[in-house]
This record gives structure tokens, C-alpha cells and sequence, in this order.
């Protein structure tokens, strides 16, 4: 977190990096009594990041409320971004001052890197950033637990942005154990542009039922390996057809263990190193694919 410079002297301000993720993998176990489904994913987080600086007013300021501004590049991805209320880290400065009984007001600016609805947890990780922000800003408002009572009520992917270090994560993301010593992994990401809903892949996945394939795995089977793995891909791929072919294009420019991240349909493929990375983003950009493939290097960050 980095202090910003000419802060208003009646408040503070803190800017502060949101990291994307990649489950490397992602297994469904089964689907609880309440409809939300039992996960174990090792998440691993990159230093593709949105950058969320916050301003917070003094108790005596006037007025309360949290405002937000947006900034990003002019993409379908980028427009597919709540700009109002629903927006995530505005829930989550709201949630935050809520439960901690305080009447304050927020301005948020968001500058956005990371892909909406992608499967990156570019919004999670952006409320994740807003409530690290808001607990260094007010320390001892609200309490460890209230903390991650709240980051999970805003998304079961929330939790692990409070501190977002490589970790399996299991339940619906309440079960955190973090996992050091990740070998550093080149990527190369790709998403077909098309934004994919999460509740829809969930629904998809279910109406495949026992065709769907790796739900009847055992906990923890394949966690350790080197190859990543998607359960809810197939479901995915059906309802986002370019996927497949986007997911050929990656494996012909040499990308390895190519599979999707989260509830996609952003696709990663591993390089033995950034320069393999950036060849292959280079001849991916020569094949004739669709006008609104998003694609980028990234790279896995261990702290």
C-alpha cells in the first residue's frame, strides 16, 4: 500500500495494487443443500493487477457515501464493469463502514487492467484491495473475523484477496491454506472477449450432470501436479463456443497445459519462461482470430 501525495488534509488516502488470479486448479465436489457448490482450487495470484486508490473523509467531513470513478481502456471487457452501487469495492467500503458503525465518506478510483466477468477476480480482488485499504486506514474497526465474515458475504473469491498470496481454497471460499514455495509460472492469457456469468456456468455444469466429468474426484486428487485442471470447463465451453477454438490457438503457439481459469472464460497457457510468453503472444496475434480476443503475458507472484 502506498500513501497517495496531496491528499485532502481533512482525510487519508492509500493506493494499493488488486492482483488477477488463475485457479491452476479447480475441482467441484459436490453441491451443498443450499444450492452453492463445494470447491477446492489452488489459487494462484499475478502480477497483472488493478491499481484502487481510496480517499477516506474525517468523521467531521460533511456527508457520507462512497463515489466512485472509473478508469479503463474503452474494450467490451472494460464497459461490461459496474459503474454504479453493484460494483464490488463500493459494497465492500459500504459493508466495511456498515458493520464497523461509522458514517464516513469514500471516494474510489478504480483504474482497471483486469478483464470484467473473466474469471481473473478482477472484482473480488478490487473489494479485497478497498477492505485491506480501509482496515489500514482505520485499524481496529472492525475485528479479524468481521473482516472475512464480510469479504465472504461480498463473493466466495473475496476472502483470499484480503491477503493474496498462492493458497488452496476450499468450501465456498472460506477454507484458506496458504501454499508457499509455487514454482514461478509464465503465462500467456487469453479471453475470447465475450464476458461469461458465473451463476451460468454453475447451471450449466449441473444440467451436464454425470457427463460433466470431474466432480466425482476425490479431495485433493491432482492438486499437487504440474498440469492444471478445470472442472467446470466443458460447461463453460458450451455455452461460450469460441472458447475451443481459442483454447487450439493457445496450444498451436506453444502454450502448454492450456486450460480456463475460475468460471472463465479467460484461458491460460504456461511458457518455460516470459520471453516464451511474449513469442507466443506474438504469433497469436498473427492468427486470424476474432477482433475481440483479449491477450496478455503475465506472470504468477509468490507474496
Amino acid at each position: 500500500m502506498h500513501p497517495v501525495r496531496g491528499a485532502a488534509p481533512a482525510g487519508l488516502a492509500l493506493r494499493i495494487r488488486a492482483p488477477a488470479k488463475i485457479n491452476w486448479h479447480l475441482r467441484v465436489l459436490g453441491r451443498r443443500p443450499d444450492g452453492t457448490h463445494e470447491l477446492e482450487s489452488l489459487f494462484l495470484p499475478l502480477d497483472l493487477a488493478d491499481e484502487v486508490e481510496l480517499w477516506l473523509g474525517g468523521a467531521d467531513a460533511a456527508g457520507s457515501g462512497v463515489e466512485l470513478e472509473l478508469a479503463s481502456p474503452e474494450t467490451d471487457l472494460a464497459r461490461a464493469v459496474p459503474r454504479d452501487a453493484s460494483n464490488l469495492a463500493v459494497r465492500a467500503a459500504r459493508g466495511f463502514l456498515d458493520a464497523a458503525g461509522l458514517r464516513r465518506p469514500v471516494r474510489l478510483r478504480l483504474e482497471k487492467r483486469i478483464p470484467a466477468a473473466a474469471g481473473l477476480g478482477g472484482g473480488s480482488s478490487d473489494a479485497g484491495a478497498v477492505l485491506r485499504a480501509l482496515s489500514a486506514l482505520l485499524p481496529g474497526a472492525l475485528p479479524p473475523e468481521a473482516l472475512a465474515a464480510l469479504a465472504l458475504r461480498l463473493g466466495a473469491d473475496v476472502p483470499f484477496f484480503l491477503d493474496p498470496r498462492p493458497a488452496l481454497v476450499r468450501g465456498v471460499g472460506e477454507r484458506i491454506e496458504p501454499r508457499p514455495g509455487q514454482p514461478a509460472r509464465a503465462l500467456l492469457l487469453a479471453n475470447p472477449g465475450l464476458p461469461l456469468a458465473t451463476a451460468e456456468v454453475f447451471r450449466a455444469f449441473d444440467a451436464l450432470g454425470p457427463a460433466r466429468g470431474g466432480s466425482a474426484r476425490p479431495a485433493g486428487e491432482g492438486l499437487s501436479g504440474a498440469e492444471p485442471a478445470n472442472d467446470l470447463e466443458p460447461a463453460a465451453v458450451r455455452l461460450c463456443p469460441p472458447l475451443a477454438r481459442l483454447r487450439a490457438a493457445l496450444r498451436r503457439v506453444g502454450a502448454r497445459g492450456v486450460r480456463m481459469s475460475g468460471s472463465g472464460p479467460t484461458l491460460f497457457g504456461a511458457f518455460d519462461d516470459a520471453a516464451g510468453a511474449a513469442a507466443g503472444l506474438a504469433r497469436l496475434e498473427e492468427l486470424e482470430l476474432a477482433p475481440r480476443v483479449w491477450a496478455r503475458v503475465a506472470s504468477t507472484v509468490h507474496s
